[in-house]
Parts: C-alpha cells; sequence; structure tokens
C-alpha cells in the first residue's frame, strides 16, 4: 500500500480492506510506522513508538471491527508493556505491567497499538509542549499548538500517522484539540465506557474515547467499549449508523464560561453552523448560555489537580530521597502543588461542591433544549508557547480561562459532547463547532454528527503536512 493510499482512509476504510484481503495487517503497520519516521521531527505527535511490539500486535491483531488497523493509545492510558510517562520527567521510564478494562476493549476491537501519543504533563495543559518531549506542533500550521492534552493524539490523526487515536477529556482534551486538528472529537457521557483504571477525585471529571477523521470511526469505537450488562449506567448505544431523522431544538451562545466573547474568526464559524442546523431543519435558539459561574469551576479544578498532584509528588518522595523538584515536574505543575498547599483544610470537599453546583446549574439550562452549540474553543490554533509550562501560574490560568471557555462545564456536569470540524478560518485553520446533549443522549449527538458530515463533508480535507505538501479541500 502506498502512504499516499493510506493517509486517505479511515479506520473501518481499511479495516474492509483486511477483511476482503487486499491488506495485509503488516502493511498497514508499516505504513504508520513510515508516517512515524516521516512526521516525527516536524510534528512530534508520538510519545514512544514500539516498533517490534507494533508488528507484533498486528499480526495478532482480534477480529473485531477494527481487525488490525494501526492505533495510538495517549501516553496517560496505561498500556501493558508500554512506556507509560503521562507527560512527565517524573515518570519517564514507567512501563505498566497491566492495563484495565478499557484497553482490554481496545485490543478486542482489533486495534493493533504501535506506541503512544504525546500529552502535557499529567494532562494538566490545553497545549501539548511538554519538557519531556518537546512541543508537538500542529500539521496545519507547524508554528501553532495541536492544543492539549491530547494534541499528540489529534495531531498524529490529522498528519495521517493513524486514522483515529485514544484520547481522553476531563475539560475539553479531546475536543479542544480535534478543533484545533481539524478533526471530529466525542466525548462520551460520564460513565458510558467501561474504566480505564483512572483513581482519585480529578478522575471523575475523565472520559476516555478518540479523536478521529469521520464520524463513524468513533461511532464503532464506542460501540466496542461501553458498558453493557449490569455495570451499564445508561441504554448501549450499540454502533450507531445513521444520521438523525429527529429535527432538534438547539440553543446556541458565545459567552465563555468567564463571561468572555470568542475571536471573530471563531464567531463567524459558530453562525456559519447555525445557519446550517437552520438549513437542515433544525430550530436554533439564541440564548446567552449557562449561569455557571466560570472562575469558581477554575478554581475548583485546579484545587481538584492540585491536591491529585501534591499526593503524586508526596508518594514519589521517598522513592527519590528527597523532595520532588525542578528536574523531575514542569514550572506549572510545581506552581500548582505550592498553591495547594497554600490552602485552608478542606479545598478539595469545597470544591467538589463548586462542581456539583455548577452541574446542577449547567442541567437546568440544559432542560429548555435537545442540544446545546457553542464554540469549541475561544479563539484559532495559537502560537507554540501561548499555554507553556514555563509560564507563571497566574498567566497560564487566565489564559486557559479565556482560551478554555467552554468545554470544562460539560465534563462538571457529566454530559456527552462533540466538536465537529466545519470551518476553515480565512488564514485555513481548522474551527470546530462545539454540541452538548443532555447525559446519557450520546446516540442523539451521533446521529447530528453523521447528518452534519454529510451536509458539510470533511474527510477528505487534510493538512499540509498529511498530503505531502498540498492541503487539501474546503
Amino acid at each position: 500500500m502506498k502512504l499516499s493510499e493510506y493517509i486517505g482512509l479511515d479506520a473501518l476504510g481499511m479495516a474492509q480492506l483486511l477483511k476482503d484481503g487486499e491488506v495485509t495487517a503488516r502493511e498497514l503497520m508499516e505504513c504508520a510506522l513510515a508516517q512515524v519516521s516521516a512526521q516525527q521531527e516536524s510534528i512530534n505527535a508520538v510519545a514512544f513508538a514500539d516498533e517490534a511490539g507494533a508488528l507484533a500486535r498486528a499480526a495478532r491483531a482480534a477480529e473485531g471491527p477494527f481487525q488490525g488497523v494501526p492505533f495510538l493509545v495517549k501516553e496517560l492510558l496505561s498500556y501493558p508493556g508500554l512506556r507509560t510517562a503521562m507527560g512527565s520527567r517524573l515518570f519517564a521510564q514507567y512501563v505498566p505491567a497491566e492495563g484495565s478494562a478499557y484497553t482490554e476493549r481496545l485490543d478486542g476491537a482489533g486495534l493493533a497499538v504501535l506506541g503512544n501519543s504525546t500529552s502535557s504533563e499529567f494532562g494538566l495543559l490545553g497545549s501539548t509542549e511538554s519538557l519531556l518531549h518537546g512541543p508537538t506542533r500542529n500539521p496545519w500550521n507547524l508554528e501553532a499548538s495541536a492544543g492539549g492534552s491530547s494534541g499528540g493524539s489529534a495531531a498524529a490523526v490529522a498528519a495521517g500517522v493513524v486514522p483515529l487515536a485514544h484520547a481522553s477529556d476531563g475539560g475539553g482534551s479531546i475536543r479542544g484539540p480535534a478543533s484545533l486538528c481539524g478533526l471530529f472529537g466525542f466525548m462520551p457521557s460520564a460513565g458510558r465506557c467501561v474504566s480505564a483504571g483512572n483513581q482519585g477525585k480529578l478522575a471523575e471529571l475523565l472520559v476516555e474515547h478518540c479523536v478521529s477523521r469521520s464520524v463513524r470511526d468513533s461511532a464503532a469505537l464506542l460501540a466496542a467499549t461501553e458498558a453493557t450488562g449490569a455495570q451499564a449506567r445508561y441504554r448501549p448505544v450499540g454502533f450507531c449508523r445513521e444520521p438523525a431523522r429527529r429535527r432538534l431544538r438547539i440553543g446556541y451562545y458565545t459567552r465563555t464560561l468567564s463571561g468572555g466573547e470568542p475571536e471573530p474568526e471563531v464567531e463567524a464559524a459558530l453562525h456559519e453552523t447555525v445557519e446550517l442546523c437552520r438549513g437542515l431543519g433544525h430550530e436554533l435558539v439564541a440564548t446567552p448560555g449557562p449561569a455557571v459561574d466560570g472562575k469558581a469551576l477554575s478554581d475548583a479544578f485546579f484545587t481538584l489537580a492540585g491536591g491529585t498532584l501534591a499526593g503524586v509528588a508526596a508518594s514519589m518522595e521517598p522513592l527519590l530521597g528527597r523532595s520532588v523538584g525542578a528536574d523531575e515536574l514542569e514550572p506549572f505543575t510545581l506552581a500548582l502543588i505550592e498553591w495547594y498547599r497554600r490552602q485552608e483544610s478542606g479545598a478539595m470537599e469545597r470544591a467538589m461542591v463548586a462542581l456539583r453546583t455548577a452541574a446542577e446549574q449547567m442541567h437546568r439550562f440544559a432542560e429548555a433544549f435537545d442540544m446545546l452549540l457553542c464554540p469549541t474553543l475561544a479563539g484559532v490554533p495559537k502560537p507554540l508557547g501561548y499555554l507553556s509550562p514555563r509560564l507563571d501560574r497566574e498567566t497560564l490560568i487566565a489564559r486557559t480561562e479565556a482560551y478554555v471557555g467552554y468545554t470544562p462545564i460539560h465534563n462538571m456536569s457529566g454530559m456527552p459532547a462533540m466538536s465537529v470540524p466545519l470551518s476553515l478560518s480565512p488564514h485555513a485553520l481548522p474551527v470546530g463547532s462545539h454540541f452538548a446533549a443532555r447525559p446519557g443522549d450520546d446516540a442523539l449527538l451521533l446521529g447530528l454528527a453523521y447528518e452534519l458530515e454529510a451536509a458539510a463533508p470533511w474527510v477528505g480535507r487534510l493538512p499540509l503536512a498529511a498530503a505531502g505538501g498540498h492541503a487539501t479541500g474546503r
């Protein structure tokens, strides 16, 4: 198979060729590894490529829906035998012996893991430029960020390394990178999928899934990983394959959680999406947006993050024989831990109360609509360094609150949500539109995604880095 053919296929397209005997899993993996080699210096999306293991996994891939398709797992997900650094020098040599129910489902779906994708340190930041790996670059503009914390997965899919990749989302980490890299980024309802083994209060916000080029790839992976039987929190979706037929009442807004407004290119893209949905027969209703205290939400999130990381640092100090310092953790991570340690006792409990309050407010707001629409991010891709872990804590959090101003509330409220790559800015950079539904209404979102994909196709639109020097399509 030629690389030009490989990058033109989605995962289920590759799987069909495998089932028809037109290509072997080894050929596909060799293409993926060639793309890793070709793109690594410029994009830097792969944290660790396990070539020998990848070829072995391709040879023994299960006969699931993906049947040998190359795949990356984000370096925050423990996959057996794969170096899993979590974007941190502190865990640079960590190799988990065991996976989880989630990784077992990935294997059972026939995905052949070739390695893991880069992440910001512990998934904290909205840009993937860790001190361990260096910056991950956006295939649409090599001077721009691919987002975070799943920036490596998004950059790898956009650059044609793999057709879909695992991603996780604790405040926008699937949806933000998908928007910046021109991909479909779906976050399932909290608790829909089987456990990935995450522990602690911060883990309650975390949802596992993927970034993909096509809606059907994401839908197929959801069917393969969702909980069923006694474990299921919601009625299983199964493999959702069809565009929506039901016409929806969609509330749309532009105001961020902190009260700001998006950049003009993003606002223009949102209105394009509003008109597209109206043209499809949906009812679009302008609304001021949820009445949620964005500052309280941000403080609560970073309190949970600081408390969690303070515990990680304390657990590692006996092994190091000293305090964890600048040789192991990034400046922002250290500053966040110190900020948390200065808070009065009970900070974690107060943070959880704030999150529950915000979730209740969001649920009340969503009751009036079938679905909600807003920008995914408040701006187009930012230059590398804009959300650098070397910045001081106050600057970095303020920029995060302004830029990542829409997506965190959906994690707190357990709502399924998606970024759909419907627009390009005047400078030909991707701009995603963000849709969210009530908890459990994942199928409703996927049905709309199929409808939008048919009305405004994006799968053949590739960035310069993937298309051999020529960006393709609109």
